[in-house]
């Protein structure tokens, strides 16, 4: 039976928190609200961008409906997409990793709060769209992390049972979806100290110099 590896985008993949903190900023600077770097990285990390403008907007005391929300998400989407154009960093030893996994049989997927437009546009650029068989955006769920949609959701697609899965993240809220699903998780300290990561099932600083068989298998 296949063993499948359910990796997060955002600081597993590709290293664009940046970009996306500095979009929010932006964005929520034109709604007449001063986000800073440290409020992001404490408040906003694993949300998905609905989420964040929920959040936010309900803090403001500002309506809160689908097309003020959606409004938001195109105005942040447009200023993280001209950011990665003109400056994408993968991180360290991901897409060697990617390869090496699908070259070996491992059944691959994303699962993100990012936007499929985002992950797309990532994937194609950095030749690593075909090997993932399933990607799970922030468009496919009702709920973002830590809600375990998303990790069920790619299980399903890939017909793959959890103890037979193994999850890759960077956030807290990432690590309590992949527990409330049943997999085992493996973070990469790119968006939290190793020191706050303890729960997890291992803590790498990135990928670099790593194969799957590294991962913390159930067996």
């Amino acid at each position: 039976m296949h063993r499948a590896i359910l990796f997060d985008f955002n600081g597993v993949i590709i290293n664009d928190e940046p970009q996306h903190c500095e979009a929010l900023i932006a964005t929520l600077a034109t709604y007449g609200y001063a986000l800073d770097r440290e409020a992001y990285y404490r408040e906003y990390l694993g949300f998905d961008d609905r989420e964040c403008f929920r959040f936010t907007f309900g803090r403001m005391g500002l309506p809160q409906d689908q097309a003020r929300i959606a409004e938001a998400i195109e105005r942040k989407a447009a200023l993280y997409e001209k950011a990665i154009r003109a400056s994408m960093e993968l991180v360290p030893g991901s897409a060697e990793f990617v390869r090496t996994a699908a070259a070996e049989g491992y059944r691959l997927a994303v699962v993100s709060g990012a936007l499929r437009r985002e992950i797309d546009l990532v994937l194609r650029e950095s030749g690593l769209r075909q090997h993932f068989e399933c990607i799970v955006a922030a468009e496919d769920v009702e709920a973002c992390k830590p809600d375990p949609q998303g990790y069920r959701t790619a299980l399903a697609a890939l017909a793959v049972d959890a103890v037979r899965g193994m999850v890759i993240e960077d956030s807290l809220p990432g690590l309590e979806a992949a527990r409330r699903t049943g997999l085992r998780c493996a973070m990469l300290s790119t968006s939290h100290p190793a020191t706050e990561l303890a729960a997890a099932d291992a803590v790498w600083d990135d990928l670099s110099g790593r194969v799957p068989h590294d991962l913390p298998w159930a067996d």
